[in-house]
């Protein structure tokens, strides 16, 4: 498991940047090309960009990556979508954790690990938009290695159809992966993306996986990039559709009370949060995914 990754290494961080790229100039283009609906007499949104670091214990570099947010567009209140590689070693409580979940022996005498990824969270200006959520990426430690992520739409006013062409696009770039494949991710998304002190699920699901590690790198990897290539084609009809849509006071207090959820899930629950503010990363970054604007009851 050592040095002989440094090839699979780098083809995953540049395409972690490439599909950040890629949805980058989409979401712009969804701000420039609102001409018609509430708010398209503002100036088009631009994500700011700014490069995030990860300090080691020692202060030496250990990576980092680019944060690229867009607030107060016309479209999107605020979108973020950062891409990072970092790496280093990892301190006794992720060491006990890792060997916990993966039951890892070797752990504690080599703990290096590396990981690239790209996480993207979306809060709209319209309360007839959805919300979204995507994330992949790949972990390597000198005993394993292993990709994860995924992407999941959270409406606060849920139409069905968004649901079923969101849920059919994914279905759709899986099914080269195996028949059995969509069915286990979106089952995986529902109990993954529940929020049990709320007894409810944060949206209307998607596709989620963790740890996969067939032990084909290609294969493992190829299904990865199919995860990402389906986000842009499930999730920007949508937007299209509902962003000319007229709103009232009581669905912007929807989305407000909705976005109160989706923090509790992110600082409570969400295992990527807790890894990124564990190991040191950008804080601003790994919170990157909370909503400028949310409501409790």
């Amino acid at each position: 498991m050592g040095e002989e990754f440094q090839s699979e290494k780098a083809r995953a961080s540049a395409w972690f940047r490439e599909l950040r790229d890629r949805i980058v100039a989409a979401f712009e283009a969804l701000e420039t090309s609102h001409a018609e609906g509430p708010l398209n007499d503002r100036p088009a949104g631009r994500f700011d960009v700014t490069e995030t670091t990860r300090a080691s214990e020692d202060g030496s570099d250990a990576g980092g990556g680019l944060m690229s947010v867009m607030r107060g567009g016309r479209v999107f209140e605020k979108v973020g979508v950062n891409v990072s590689t970092v790496y280093g070693t990892l301190g006794e409580a992720a060491q006990a954790s890792m060997m916990a979940r993966k039951g890892l022996s070797g752990m504690a005498e080599d703990p290096r690990f590396w990981a690239s990824g790209i996480s993207l969270v979306a809060h709209m200006q319209n309360p007839r938009a959805p919300a979204v959520h995507m994330n992949t990426r790949m972990f390597w430690t000198p005993h394993a290695w292993w990709f994860g992520g995924g992407s999941d739409l959270n409406p606060c006013i849920e139409y069905a159809e968004d649901t079923a062409h969101f849920h059919a696009v994914q279905e759709a770039h899986l099914a080269p992966h195996g028949a059995e494949l969509y069915p286990r991710l979106k089952d995986w998304a529902d109990e993954y993306f529940y929020i049990p002190h709320r007894g409810r699920a944060r949206g209307v699901g998607g596709i989620f996986m963790d740890d996969r590690c067939t032990g084909d790198w290609e294969a493992d990897f190829a299904l990865t990039q199919d995860i990402g290539r389906a986000f842009l084609p499930a999730y920007v009809p949508l937007v299209e559709k509902r962003r000319v849509q007229d709103w009232s006071d009581a669905d912007k207090d929807t989305q407000l009370v909705h976005r109160g959820l989706y923090a509790e899930y992110n600082l409570v629950y969400d295992r990527g949060t807790k890894f990124g503010l564990a190991t040191g990363h950008d804080a601003n970054a790994v919170l990157m995914s909370l909503p400028p604007m949310a409501k409790w009851v």
